[in-house]
């Protein structure tokens, strides 16, 4: 346990004594990060969450709300119902992003609104042949 900064002292002139006795005794020899840059987000401002934030990265998370998310899904799937190998798959993929969004539509979650209505699959499969025709 440390020892407590004696009556009469600095404190500054304290601190610095602690510090030159721990290296003097190779206390900071060793230790993990020893020789590397200080992380970038040092220099920023304090955020609370920061730990979070971190792991959140680490862990490849992210979180939107739920509306949100779903739009994002609905484009993946346009994008891969237009890429698909044949009709059948990107009628299948359409169909299915249409029942998430008439959930929503019927029962929407808390966040934004969605600003999304079912995809026509027949337009979809439209541009699917015409997709499939330029190749």
């Amino acid at each position: 346990m440390t020892e407590r900064k004696p009556p009469g002292v600095e404190f500054e002139s304290w601190v610095d004594k602690q510090i030159r006795d721990a290296r003097a005794r190779g206390e900071f020899d060793r230790l993990p990060g020893a020789g590397k840059p200080l992380p970038s987000d040092v220099e920023s401002t304090y955020d609370e969450l920061w730990w979070v934030k971190r792991k959140m990265a680490r862990e490849g998370l992210s979180v939107l709300p739920p509306t949100l998310a779903l739009r994002k899904e609905a484009e993946d799937a346009l994008e891969a119902a237009v890429d698909a190998p044949t009709e059948g798959a990107a009628r299948r993929i359409v169909e299915r992003i249409n029942v998430k969004i008439r959930d929503v539509m019927f029962k929407p979650p808390p966040g934004p609104p969605l600003g999304l209505k079912p995809y026509d699959v027949d337009e979809v499969v439209e541009r699917w042949r015409e997709r499939r025709a330029e190749r």
